[in-house]
């Protein structure tokens, strides 16, 4: 956080450097809030470096959160220093995919597009009844996004389908760029068995069991403060190692909101924390099974062709009291819902034994034709090349 007097200097000096031209080449990235390299921001990013690099490119990174940065020719800045404040006054564009800083004066002469991070199952922003975040009340949590979304010039959507909630969710009336996810490329260009047994080699997990990823999204209304949320693992880590250590292992990876670290000591060798640190599309290429609730990762994941199932043991309270669904997911999910661990146990028992979930094929083909029919593996290169140089 930092003080009133502060946040009114970087807004008068954005506002008075609007006047004087940007430097054309130079582009900021940011990624949840500075905490991650990764999603569509690094994949532009990483498009740019090698097709590009006349541009100069910097990230605005959470300084807590410097270890996530270790890429030998990345140039960070902090968030608040004062090299960030002018990095992002003279820049050209602003690219992010979540909120920058609410008191940002956008310069004239910037422009600010906005990659978003998934395709929505929960009501976003203008759609949702009651916000249940703390320190916010419903009326200011929208009035806020709605400021945020105001500076937007661009906005890049997967789907017609997310392009009309976003259209509508967000207030956004202005460019719309209806072209897939940059950051779903790798998930058509690296899904083979060479670059999948490399990346198993680099995080030393095993070639010969099969990995499951667990990756569920966060609730609102369980926090320790603002922007730090807590999570109970409603996984049964013991029984789960128990019953599946010999043929399995299983991943974690929390949302990026989780200030939960998962204690997996008791669980060597079977149960591996990669929630930070980690590009979660690397965790998408090796594993055999995505375990997931309501989190948007199932939109992506669906493009590797591989099952997924659905452990949502708070299904009733989450869709009718916290966020409320786009859609009526226990009908049209691409996978089998599970609310107990029983239920859970007698899914996993068929995968360990067959690599498969009983699921109907052409209801998995109905939701890839719907959400995942841009992503051919070429959507950064389209995006850059017509947006950005």
């Amino acid at each position: 956080m930092i003080h009133n007097l502060k946040r009114k200097l970087i807004r008068f000096f954005l506002f008075t450097v609007g006047y004087f031209p940007a430097r054309k080449n130079q582009i900021v990235f940011e990624s949840f809030l500075g905490k991650q390299y990764g999603c569509n921001p690094k994949a532009i990013y990483v498009y740019m470096k090698i097709h590009h690099p006349d541009y100069s490119m910097y990230w605005s990174v959470d300084k807590n959160f410097a270890s996530n940065f270790q890429e030998d020719d990345i140039k960070i800045i902090f968030r608040y220093s004062i090299r960030w404040i002018f990095v992002m006054a003279f820049s050209r564009f602003w690219i992010s995919n979540s909120r920058l800083p609410s008191y940002l004066i956008k310069p004239k002469h910037t422009k600010y597009i906005q990659t978003w991070h998934g395709t929505p199952l929960k009501k976003l922003v203008l759609d949702m009844d009651e916000v249940h975040m703390p320190e916010t009340t419903t009326t200011e949590y929208k009035n806020n996004f709605l400021n945020e979304s105001s500076k937007w010039d661009s906005l890049v959507s997967p789907n017609r389908y997310s392009t009309n909630i976003f259209k509508r969710a967000f207030a956004f009336e202005k460019d719309i760029i209806e072209i897939g996810y940059p950051r779903n490329d790798v998930l058509t260009n690296d899904n083979n068995p060479v670059k999948i047994t490399a990346l198993k080699k680099k995080f030393d997990l095993p070639q010969d069991k099969k990995i499951i990823l667990y990756a569920p999204t966060w609730r609102d209304n369980q926090f320790y403060n603002k922007g730090l949320y807590k999570f109970e693992l409603e996984l049964d880590l013991a029984l789960l190692k128990e019953k599946y250590q010999e043929d399995c292992v299983i991943i974690l990876r929390m949302h990026y909101l989780v200030a939960e670290n998962i204690d997996t000591k008791k669980y060597e060798n079977f149960v591996y924390d990669f929630s930070s640190g980690f590009d979660i599309n690397d965790l998408y290429l090796i594993s055999d099974l995505l375990v997931t609730d309501y989190s948007s990762v199932f939109f992506d994941y669906a493009n590797l062709k591989r099952p997924i199932l659905f452990y949502m043991y708070d299904l009733d309270e989450y869709r009718d009291t916290l966020r409320g669904f786009y859609f009526d997911i226990t009908q049209k999910s691409p996978g089998p819902i599970v609310t107990t661990t029983h239920e859970l146990t007698k899914e996993l028992d068929y995968f360990i034994e067959t690599g498969e979930i009983l699921f109907n094929d052409e209801f998995y083909d109905k939701f890839y034709n719907k959400f995942c029919y841009l992503e051919d593996g070429n959507v950064t290169k389209r995006f850059v090349e017509n947006y950005i140089v």
